[in-house]
């Protein structure tokens, strides 16, 4: 890293969070300082982030599914590098190379039949044209969605997202969304009717605390869907791209959507992009209309190349099977600690490096993250239960990396284990 001097640094600090307080957001800033996360990221590399000290961190949080193949891969900064002495946005009036390269790899690695995408900027955009295309493919209006999902917070995305917390201040929201338990068969099959347009789901409920749903429930809603003429569209935004031990999360299960989101990892952790991409059969509204869904800077050429250099890397490196290997490893560690501090940890679960550490009281988080940082580990809330910290970090992280991180986690739950038995003896627990 170049060389800083320590009161340099000290300057920059101060001074980016007083701008950050005085001109972007003053409660984040004090959430940044109360989770110890009020230093400057400065550098990144692979499964570490550095901030402007020198001190490094292993990158648990993991951009919340941004980085799966690391940061600053040599290979994705490679072909943007290369393209940008080319051309960096599209003028959007000829053939764009990168994004028709990215479209075809796309087709040869999702589910089934799923052939055409469009490429936007967010999971979000992504979320919203999915939800605009089952619409009009199908002519109907409602979409069922679950408690506790999180598809994104703009106004349709966000009628999608099973939380009222971030809801409630913007209602009223897009009408005809209506939301059932997840991983309820019973409940889904209940709400579907025949005005139903699509329903989406996550593989895994992520910002819902990472919930593995039962093996039979997505094949089950495919059946639902298919007997119902509904499109079953499938959020794979933070899943995606080996996080779970496969490309997909769906191919646990041999479901193929009619709908599929990406984002985070599509960007290879260098630049944004989204996309949905369907079947022929829902892709039928273009032909009469190839504008009717569009986005000027989506499908610009760098992040094309970006995503397109990400998906190869994930292939190149065997990733999917790295995420299953360090994932049971890491899975391992993790439920030792649960059965040494049970009073602190009440369940470990998830599949692949997309983990759950649910906590048996909420406010443990707030001790523990920011211990966790101390000792040299980022790590985040699921933002729909604050119970459940998350540990996504990049599947390009090491074994020796893991260990590390689960040395560091057990002198975090230390610290929060001594603090609730001085809580409990103060409120007169034997």
């Amino acid at each position: 890293m170049e060389s800083i001097k320590n009161e340099t640094a000290k300057t920059i600090t101060r001074e980016t969070f007083q701008k950050t307080k005085d001109y972007h957001n003053p409660s984040l800033t004090r959430l940044l300082k109360l989770t110890g996360y009020d230093t400057v990221e400065w550098k990144a590399r692979g499964a570490i982030i550095t901030d402007i000290f020198g001190k490094d961190y292993i990158d648990c949080a993991g951009g919340y599914g941004v980085f799966n193949i690391g940061h600053s891969h040599p290979k994705v900064i490679k072909a943007v590098q290369e393209q940008l002495k080319k051309m960096s946005l599209s003028s959007k009036v000829f053939l764009n190379k990168p994004l028709a390269d990215l479209a075809e790899l796309i087709a040869k690695i999702t589910p089934g039949d799923l052939q055409y995408s469009f490429f936007c900027n967010s999971g979000a955009e992504a979320v919203e044209g999915a939800l605009k295309l089952a619409r009009v493919t199908t002519g109907r209006t409602k979409i069922i969605s679950t408690h506790n999902a999180f598809h994104g917070k703009t106004f349709g995305a966000l009628s999608a997202t099973g939380k009222d917390i971030y809801r409630d201040p913007f209602k009223p929201l897009v009408g005809d969304f209506i939301h059932v338990p997840f991983g309820d068969i019973k409940a889904m099959q209940k709400a579907v009717c025949e005005n139903t347009a699509a329903v989406i789901v996550e593989p895994i409920q992520g910002e819902g605390g990472i919930i593995v749903p039962p093996d039979a429930y997505l094949p089950e809603l495919r059946k639902i869907c298919d007997e119902a003429g509904v499109l079953l569209i499938v959020d794979e935004i933070q899943t995606g791209l080996g996080r779970t031990g496969k490309m997909f999360a769906v191919d646990h299960y041999g479901v193929v959507p009619d709908i599929i989101t990406l984002a985070k990892a599509l960007s290879g952790g260098v630049i944004p992009i989204g996309a949905f991409t369907g079947t022929s059969e829902v892709w039928e509204v273009f032909n009469s209309n190839p504008l009717i869904i569009t986005s000027t800077f989506g499908g610009n050429p760098l992040a094309c190349v970006a995503a397109k250099a990400a998906i190869e890397v994930v292939l190149e490196e065997n990733l999917c099977e790295r995420a299953v290997q360090l994932g049971d490893y890491l899975m391992a560690g993790l439920r030792d600690l649960q059965m040494s501090y049970p009073n602190i940890i009440s369940e470990i679960r998830g599949k692949g490096l997309m983990i759950g550490f649910e906590l048996t009281k909420e406010g443990l988080g707030g001790i523990i993250i920011p211990e966790m940082a101390k000792e040299g580990i980022t790590a985040v809330y699921t933002l729909n239960n604050p119970k459940v910290i998350r540990f996504e970090p990049p599947l390009v992280i090491t074994e020796n990396q893991l260990d590390k991180v689960l040395q560091g986690t057990k002198k975090a739950i230390e610290k929060a284990q001594s603090m609730y038995n001085r809580l409990f003896k103060l409120k007169g627990g034997n």
